[in-house]
């Protein structure tokens, strides 16, 4: 790690040492998440510059369709099954002392 210095407003400064406090954190390391998370920001700012410069292409696109695919079929009505459709019961269903 590099250690960075700088200068905040008194106010800036005692907000962060409460919010650190309430959070169960080091200022350090609230000021080093706050820090990540402005960079990431900034970075994706930047990547909507790009894409608007240069949006994708057919081929990029055609990805899309693929993710919007989704399950091949639809397995909700198995969450709340406690046995398993042969009949063999499964471990804390009625028919597991079979």
């Amino acid at each position: 790690m590099t250690m960075l210095s700088f200068r905040v407003a008194t106010e800036d400064a005692e907000a962060a040492t409460g919010w650190a406090g309430r959070l169960g954190i080091d200022r350090s390391q609230l000021l080093r998440d706050a820090l990540r998370h402005h960079l990431v920001r900034l970075a994706g700012e930047r990547d909507v510059d790009a894409w608007l410069i240069r949006p994708l292409d057919e081929r990029e696109r055609a990805l899309a369709d693929v993710a919007d695919w989704g399950p091949a079929e639809d397995w909700s009505e198995w969450a709340n099954r406690s046995d398993p459709p042969d009949g063999s019961g499964a471990p804390g269903s009625p028919d597991a002392a079979r």
